[in-house]
């Protein structure tokens, strides 16, 4: 089980949360709120937040565009996936993965189904690694974003969660392309 080494101390991670969606404003999107507020009250720090239609070429444009960054480590969407025919997200997303991370979709969905039982299966929340940056698309309600931060990524994003972390693998993230350099 989990537990919070105390002698550690807390480290802060950059976040960029991204709101899918062709119905939301700034002033109305409980979502992306929920999120940034959490990251905030957290102790992380909110680099960016935006929200864009449910459009596959600019939402993958913006993420892309924001895995360049160094101001961001961490990138949240909410919204998007869904089955409709406007429910791309994952679509947009997951082919610029380097790096599946299939067990954050376990999880999620674990954590859903104890709420909302079998109507978890609509959600495709996915996770993944662009380059040095870990992506998260979850779904558009302020409930799944909850259980999502609450249960997965908050832990994940605390250096003094243990038996281990996101944050203590980010500085080792582009091994790869330091080994290729030599």
């Amino acid at each position: 089980m989990s537990k919070t080494g105390e002698d550690r101390p807390f480290i802060p991670v950059r976040f960029a949360v991204l709101t899918v969606s062709d119905s939301r404003t700034l002033t109305d999107d409980r979502s992306g709120a929920t999120l940034a507020g959490r990251i905030v009250d957290a102790g992380h720090l909110l680099s960016e937040r935006a929200i864009l239609p449910d459009d596959s070429q600019q939402i993958r444009e913006l993420v892309l565009r924001w895995t360049g960054r160094d101001d961001i480590d961490v990138i949240v969407t909410t919204g998007g996936t869904g089955f409709t025919g406007r429910d791309v997200t994952p679509e947009a997303i997951e082919p610029l993965f380097d790096k599946r991370m299939d067990g954050f979709s376990a999880i999620f969905h674990r954590i859903s189904f104890e709420k909302i039982g079998t109507s978890t299966v609509q959600s495709r929340a996915t996770a993944g690694l662009i380059g040095t940056t870990f992506v998260f698309v979850l779904p558009g309600s302020p409930g799944a974003c909850k259980d999502a931060w609450d249960g997965i990524i908050c832990g994940q994003f605390d250096y003094r969660h243990q038996p281990c972390n996101f944050v203590e693998i980010m500085p080792r993230l582009d091994e790869h392309l330091k080994r290729k350099k030599t």
